[in-house]
């Protein structure tokens, strides 16, 4: 297992690629996704049509969650914690991390 600490202000999304790509890592189960950021955005499904995305968007939250990196492209499902204990979760789409916020993602490269 593998960690990647983000940390560099920016999106954790571009940033977990670039680093995963800078390791060779091209396939990765994502086994767990820990840490707070500034700003995200998640993607649902709409109930008639799930082609089409819903996007949710907040700020300053707790993060959690898993995925995958496929083919060099992580897919990340989360839960974000808000506060006074609200939750939204659903498809990382972008999520800002910089100062106090970082997150911690823990891969297990697959060949």
């Amino acid at each position: 297992m593998e960690l990647i600490e983000i940390t560099a202000k920016g999106d954790m999304i571009e940033a977990l690629t670039a680093e995963a790509e800078a390791r060779g890592i091209s396939n990765a189960a994502v086994e767990s996704v820990v840490g707070a950021v500034r700003l995200f955005t998640l993607s649902n499904m709409k109930a008639d049509n799930p082609r089409e995305p819903v996007l949710t968007s907040g700020r300053l939250a707790e993060l959690s969650g898993n995925g995958e990196i496929v083919g060099g492209v992580p897919n990340i499902h989360v839960t974000c914690g808000l506060d006074g204990g609200t939750a939204l979760s659903g498809h990382l789409a972008a999520a800002e991390v910089g100062g106090p916020y970082f997150v911690n993602v823990y891969v297990i490269p697959v060949n």
